[in-house]
């Protein structure tokens, strides 16, 4: 039996990658959405922090919503190109977009990632300051933006593949 063409294997990398990049985005907006913490204020009251408590955890949400509505769409588009061996866009529209929505995409989870890990080292460093104990808080803050910043790196990797593709149709 024959190996599969390059253009296959190259396919099914970058359906994987989009694969991947899905996921991890839907584990860091889980474990972003669902942190909360309880901070004693006197005795007899305490109040509940939630993430969008923190502008910049708002920032890192938005970021990883378009970031999963790109993912989703692209692997859509993968999948009907493997399925059929035609694309859903025709035409060098396809390869422009992919081109300039990878590039856009993987900057807007990088600032994402970015963000969320400075805003927590600093509001992190302002809350030990005054000895609150919300260690939990801000880990799960971290594991939102560590999984944030892995999307990233499938992004800016998805970004390189389309930068390649791109001159062999426009030219």
């Amino acid at each position: 039996m024959a190996p599969p063409p390059p253009s296959t294997i190259s396919r099914v990398i970058t359906l994987l990658l989009k694969i991947i990049m899905f996921a991890v985005l839907l584990a860091s907006l889980v474990i972003l959405v669902t942190d909360t913490a309880t901070v004693p204020l006197t005795l007899f009251t305490e109040s509940t922090i939630h993430f969008d408590d923190i502008y910049t955890y708002r920032h890192m949400l938005a970021s990883i919503i378009i970031g999963l509505v790109y993912s989703l769409m692209q692997t859509g588009f993968s999948l009907y190109h493997l399925a059929t061996g035609n694309r859903l866009i025709t035409g060098d529209g396809a390869f422009v977009f992919d081109f300039y929505g990878d590039k856009v995409v993987s900057f807007m989870v990088a600032t994402g990632s970015a963000a969320g890990f400075g805003a927590t080292k600093d509001v992190k460093a302002i809350a030990d300051a005054v000895k609150l104990d919300l260690d939990d808080y801000f880990n799960k803050a971290y594991a939102s933006a560590s999984l944030l910043l892995l999307a990233f790196l499938c992004a800016a990797i998805l970004s390189v593949f389309s930068s390649y593709a791109l001159p062999k149709v426009i030219n």
